[in-house]
């Protein structure tokens, strides 16, 4: 595994410690609705603050257009707080003299958690100015936020240049798994990649199929494949101007000995709507008027027998319209079927993207797995291939 800058290489005790986190979270009326993050990233800020250090807390929350009352951290900051069981202070801004007194009045053990970066302009676009006012409020930055490190943004990457900088427990959990999946993986390497359109996973199906052994390729993008075979998929979700670019990715796997599993059968159904009336047919049988919106029960056949023989399985995508019954099932006992290999040791399973990831919930397995990503875009981005801006800052040099 690439070496990167960890705090087992720092003593943090009497330090200001710029603690760059994610949370942005889900907030209704005032009350975080989905404290995932939070509760990713807590052992963290509290392992840092038992050491001796002053956290002080950074983080961007929605896309204000300059300071929005609606878009204050501060309920978000009562929820961290709740979580881990320890007062935090706040301060109503990121910079500037409210920051700095808040930061002057820390002592040793105590956590501040500063108002939305993005409150400042400076934040988004890696203004050097605002970067200095940063900078003026700790002694070493940690970068805590795999979630943001695709973004070269104040204080994701910026700060990476004017402290001292190491990756925080949770980003380095994040870098050992995805090494553990991508860069030494135990073979055979199985990678599912699912969702709507090939238009966004280009890259992220170039990449894998230079490493993987097997590509299992579900939800509506393996329509493009099967029209690209000849065969009709009806009223389905497809994108017909890509027939050649799924072409040319068969032909890449072909030549370069790796596996690609397309689905068999489907289930299909005329209206896209929860308990519609639906059957299963051939992936060579779809009617005119019917719309793909699952895997088949011989389909999820063929993907748990690929998977009962890998050792490593990288995970992007559901299978079909998880969100809704009855299109929810071939994403479910897969999940099911990989959260059981993993348990029994036979399985390393990795897996991440917002879709993805809300059906591992729905099939209640996301606990079960190796691990599982909560970086979404970030996570898409470095199953690309691409360097991340908040990572590559954090590389040994």
């Amino acid at each position: 595994m690439t070496a990167f800058r960890t705090l087992d290489r720092v003593d943090v005790k009497g330090k200001r410690i710029l603690m760059r986190v994610d949370l942005n979270v889900p907030v209704e009326n005032g009350v975080v609705t989905d404290s995932t993050r939070i509760e990713r990233v807590a052992p963290a800020i509290t392992e840092i603050a038992d050491k001796g250090a002053k956290v002080i807390l950074l983080s961007h929350f929605g896309r204000p257009k300059g300071r929005d009352p609606t878009q204050s951290l501060k309920p978000v900051a009562a929820e961290v707080a709740r979580i881990i069981k320890r007062p935090i202070k706040f301060a109503d801004d990121c910079i500037g003299e409210p920051a700095e007194q808040a930061v002057d009045a820390m002592k040793p053990g105590e956590i501040l958690c500063l108002e939305n970066t993005r409150f400042h302009a400076g934040e988004e676009k890696n203004d050097p100015v605002f970067v200095a006012e940063l900078g003026k409020l700790g002694d070493i930055w940690v970068n805590d936020a795999f979630s943001a490190a695709h973004r070269a943004h104040a204080s994701t990457e910026g700060l990476g240049h004017k402290l001292p900088a190491y990756a925080g427990r949770t980003m380095q959990a994040e870098f050992e798994a995805l090494a553990k999946a991508l860069e030494n993986p135990q073979r055979p390497l199985v990678a599912i990649v699912g969702g709507a359109k090939i238009s966004t996973k280009l890259d992220l199906l170039g990449n894998l199929l230079d490493k993987v052994n097997a590509l299992i390729i579900g939800g509506a993008m393996a329509n493009t494949f099967l029209l690209a075979q000849g065969k009709n998929v009806g009223k389905s979700l497809v994108e017909t101007d890509l027939v050649s670019t799924a072409l040319e990715i068969m032909d890449k796997a072909k030549a370069g000995k790796r596996e690609i599993i397309l689905p068999v059968d489907v289930v299909v159904a005329e209206k896209f709507e929860a308990h519609a009336s639906s059957r299963v047919v051939d992936t060579g049988k779809v009617g005119v008027t019917d719309m793909i919106l699952d895997i088949g029960p011989r389909s999820i056949e063929q993907v748990i027998s690929v998977l009962a023989r890998a050792k490593t399985l990288v995970w992007n995508g559901p299978f079909g319209a998880f969100e809704m019954e009855p299109f929810d099932n071939g994403t479910a006992e897969v999940a099911e079927a990989v959260a059981e290999l993993t348990a029994a040791g036979k399985l390393v399973s990795v897996a991440g993207g917002g879709d993805t990831v809300a059906a591992l919930n729905v099939a209640g397995v996301a606990d079960r797995l190796t691990y599982v990503s909560a970086a979404g875009g970030a996570f898409l981005e470095w199953l690309e291939g691409k360097r991340l801006p908040g990572v590559e800052v954090l590389r040994v040099e």
